[in-house]
């Protein structure tokens, strides 16, 4: 007969996952094991296998968690206002996740590799599914810079993928003030690019 789920199973769960999220930005999913995760957790290695079956899983939830904030918050920008509202909005938006999600975001960014395929590719969808929203963006602000569009849009997530190394939510600067800056050097770099 199967475990029962506890009325607090999803609560757990996502406790285990920014645990693990936190674990695997420290010390790599390589460098982690169950066991660490089980320790850190102050639980038992046969009760995280009862909400993941393989420590893959695990590293499967804490990008896919991450991804599908971020997908969401693209997905809501995307129904409403001009372009460069939308942008601005969605940088607001991914940086205000980015500030509660630095370890997913670094595992994200730092493990990919790490997934079985079929699972790497999901991610890799999703990841391309949020690329595909700022193309759109910038496609619209600068329709004649098409050949262009890929690559200003990985430089606009080049500005604002890596904050999670830098960026401290309790320096000088918010959140709310470094999506502005970002919005505005990618907008006034469109304005002013010179298109092929």
């Amino acid at each position: 007969m199967a475990r029962p789920q506890s009325p607090d199973y999803d609560k757990r769960r996502e406790a285990l996952v920014a645990t693990a999220a936190h674990l695997f930005a420290r010390q790599g999913f390589q460098g982690a094991s169950v066991s660490d995760l089980a320790l850190q957790c102050g639980t038992s290695k046969s009760l995280i296998y009862h909400y993941f079956p393989s420590k893959d899983d695990i590293l499967y939830e804490v990008m896919a968690a991450h991804l599908d904030a971020l997908v969401d918050a693209a997905d809501d920008v995307m129904r409403t206002g001009g372009a460069r509202e939308r942008l601005h909005a969605l940088t607001l938006a991914f940086m205000r996740l980015y500030v509660g999600a630095q370890d997913s975001q670094k595992v994200l960014l730092n493990e990919l590799d790490n997934l079985p395929s079929p699972r790497r590719v999901e991610v890799v969808a999703k990841q391309r599914r949020i690329i595909a929203v700022v193309e759109t963006l910038v496609l619209e602000i600068r329709p004649d810079a098409n050949p262009l569009t890929l690559p200003l849009t990985m430089l606009f997530f080049g500005m604002i993928n890596w904050t999670h190394t830098w960026f401290r939510p309790d320096g000088e600067i918010d959140a709310d003030a470094m999506a502005g800056i970002a919005v505005d050097l990618m907008l006034n770099g469109l304005e002013r690019l010179q298109a092929s």
